[in-house]
């Protein structure tokens, strides 16, 4: 097993652990699995395979959302670092200022207001760490929309000293004869520059046809669809900069990836 998918695997065990522990605190939460194939990616080898593990929850203080992603790259294919796989993950903990003080900070289209956090890890130097507010927004037609608003700085070899991010989250649902088509996803803008990270626009939605509703199995538990993936300036690389053969094909990246995704 390589270290990417038993990362996955540790990561789910001891959230469910977690779960256990966690009573009368938590009031709700939703588990996934997704698989995802696709083609044409950049910088990383172009045809991917991965496998996401997802957690989402409401707890008394705010509520929680953390993933991890095992990437398998096809055939002999390998990246910067020399390996055929990478993981990725991202743990995102946000506190309810209106939960927290006990009187609801609704006003207007705004539901809540909050102090977002993140935290993302993976191979090599990827790791970031993200603070800042957000609101709750409650819009006509929407499942629910998050703004989250963060100063993201940059731990490694790309440390720097701040940048700012905006990341707005969505989901929306369409009827679709017996069942419902769900578009949802995130944005995650970074609109300014420093030594080492370029600003950049990573824009990630998933359009997923209920089809577990449509074969009367129940709904909101088995999707089909695809992933849209639009990274401009991926990892905050400058697609107008030298970068060596990467220049050939540039670090603006634009793919889809076929989705499979189970929910429990």
């Amino acid at each position: 097993m390589n270290p990417s998918f038993s990362s996955l695997i540790i990561a789910s065990g001891l959230l469910a652990a977690g779960q256990a522990m966690a009573g009368d605190l938590m009031h709700w939460q939703n588990n996934s699995l997704t698989y995802l194939y696709g083609q044409d990616f950049k910088i990383d080898p172009p045809i991917q395979q991965t496998l996401t593990f997802e957690h989402a929850s409401g707890w008394n203080v705010g509520d929680l959302f953390f993933f991890v992603d095992g990437i398998k790259y096809n055939g002999e294919a390998s990246n910067g670092a020399g390996d055929g796989h990478t993981f990725y993950g991202e743990l995102s903990p946000r506190l309810s200022l209106g939960k927290l003080s006990g009187s609801p900070l609704a006003f207007g289209p705004v539901k809540d207001v909050l102090l977002a956090m993140t935290y993302e890890f993976g191979e090599d130097d990827v790791e970031s760490y993200l603070i800042g507010p957000a609101i709750d927004l409650a819009l006509p037609g929407f499942d629910y929309f998050q703004l989250n608003t963060y100063l993201r700085s940059t731990d490694g070899k790309r440390d720097g000293e701040g940048v700012w991010q905006i990341t707005p989250v969505w989901s929306y649902t369409i009827a679709a004869g017996k069942s419902d088509i769900v578009i949802d996803g995130f944005m995650d803008w970074v609109v300014d520059n420093d030594d080492s990270y370029h600003a950049n626009l990573h824009f990630n939605p998933q359009i997923k046809y209920d089809l577990g509703k449509a074969l009367n199995w129940g709904e909101k538990q088995l999707y089909v669809g695809i992933e849209y993936d639009y990274w401009k300036d991926k990892y905050g690389i400058d697609n107008d900069s030298f970068l060596g053969d990467v220049i050939l094909e540039g670090t603006d990246q634009n793919t889809a990836s076929l989705l499979v995704k189970v929910h429990f």
